[in-house]
């Protein structure tokens, strides 16, 4: 008999240690939960040290023109991780016989896959020669990216390659600087989930955009995000990123082109975030083209555009994180563009399960949304979800 109260006093005593940690670990998350301010103002850099800042009011780098066609390119690189073998632990997929499968992996399988799968996106995008390239999930400082500096890469080697571009054109070295922004939008205490391999830190990861021209000043602003525990904690302080780009018209300079780098929610049930954050985004950019200026929102919407979810062959279901884009959310004298192979490249693959080609469902959630004083096609690009889980896609475009 006091043997068996022994073990019950230990079973007890085990249970309210267990139980204690585990207060202590939500107590740590929650005070050192944040959400990263709105309407933040941003350092523009530019190439002549790529990691230090420049000030707005830098006139040097090519300034746009009206009635000249540039190329845009958007890309989701996914922090480095979503090679063809990656499955993702929060992605929940619906197999042809209609049962469900999930994701297993919550970082990359290691540094060397992070700089690979970089290296591959960072090959894709040069070789579309964008004027201006939108990156999404890209990670400067984070344990599930194994610390590589995805930043850091991504501006060397668009500065590499702009300076040879630059040297074999003849051009003066200064007469083609690369802009950039960097909006952070994930930022969390160390997450020890799921708890086999957790996600760990992540210090850094944002929006980057680079450009061949100027931009003069750029300006973070805060999406509505769900404040339901615990999902907040693992989801990402949604944003969008507001660059203004001077333009040059006959006359001088004619006013803005106002290129929004976005990424929307993924995983909210019934769309009730989404709705928000795309009424939050008509509004903004209402203003901006009453105003007079040029308007280009790009990226990753987290919606499937234009019927994208029944468009391409699989042996999966629809997955319940799909939500169909809502065309009447698109303001009036905006545009959101249809890619000229809309049927033949989707843009995202689901990741409950590693990719093999023809498997996985697949949809086009990336792309364009423009004001009526430019003209563009976008074409998506098939890079086979090679380094990340999305395709990027290329813009053509004309400011009128």
């Amino acid at each position: 008999m006091h043997a068996v109260k022994l073990s019950l006093k230990i079973v007890l005593c085990t249970l309210i240690v267990l139980i204690l940690i585990v207060a202590a670990y939500v107590l740590y998350v929650v005070l050192n939960y944040e959400r990263i301010p709105d309407d933040t103002a941003l350092d523009v850099g530019y190439s002549s040290n790529p990691l230090s800042s420049a000030g707005s009011d830098s006139e040097s780098g090519w300034v746009l023109e009206t009635g000249k066609e540039y190329k845009a390119l958007t890309f989701n690189i996914g922090f480095g991780a979503y090679d063809r073998d990656f499955s993702f632990f929060m992605d929940e997929g619906v197999l042809s016989d209609g049962a469900t499968v999930v994701g297993s992996m919550s970082r990359a399988a290691s540094r060397k896959a992070v700089e690979r799968s970089t290296a591959s996106v960072i090959g894709t995008a040069l070789a579309e020669d964008p004027d201006i390239t939108i990156f999404q999930e890209v990670d400067t400082d984070a344990d599930r990216s194994h610390r590589v500096n995805q930043t850091e890469t991504i501006l060397n080697a668009y500065l590499s390659a702009y300076l040879e571009q630059s040297l074999s054109s003849g051009r003066s070295l200064l007469e083609n600087l690369d802009y950039y922004t960097y909006a952070k939008n994930f930022h969390t205490a160390y997450l020890f989930y799921p708890p086999t391999k957790p996600i760990g830190f992540i210090k850094d990861s944002g929006l980057l955009t680079v450009s061949r021209y100027r931009i003069d000043s750029a300006v973070r602003r805060s999406y509505p995000v769900s404040d339901a525990f615990p999902t907040k904690f693992f989801d990402l302080d949604r944003c969008f990123v507001v660059n203004r780009m001077p333009v040059q018209g006959a006359d001088g300079i004619r006013g803005e082109l106002v290129f929004i780098n976005t990424h929307m929610s993924a995983y909210d049930k019934g769309g009730t975030i989404r709705r928000a954050q795309m009424e939050l985004l008509a509004e903004i950019i209402e203003g901006e083209y009453k105003a007079g200026n040029w308007v280009i929102v790009g990226g990753d919407f987290n919606h499937a555009l234009g019927g994208s979810e029944y468009l391409f062959n699989h042996s999966m279901g629809i997955p319940p994180w799909v939500q169909p884009f809502d065309e009447s959310f698109v303001p009036d004298g905006f545009t959101m563009l249809s890619p000229d192979n809309l049927a033949e490249v989707a843009t995202v693959r689901d990741t409950s399960i590693p990719y093999e080609r023809g498997y996985n469902f697949e949809v086009v959630l990336d792309g364009f949304m423009i004001s009526d004083n430019i003209s563009a096609t976008t074409h998506n690009i098939d890079a086979d979800y090679d380094g990340s889980d999305h395709n990027p896609v290329l813009m053509k475009f004309t400011l009128k």
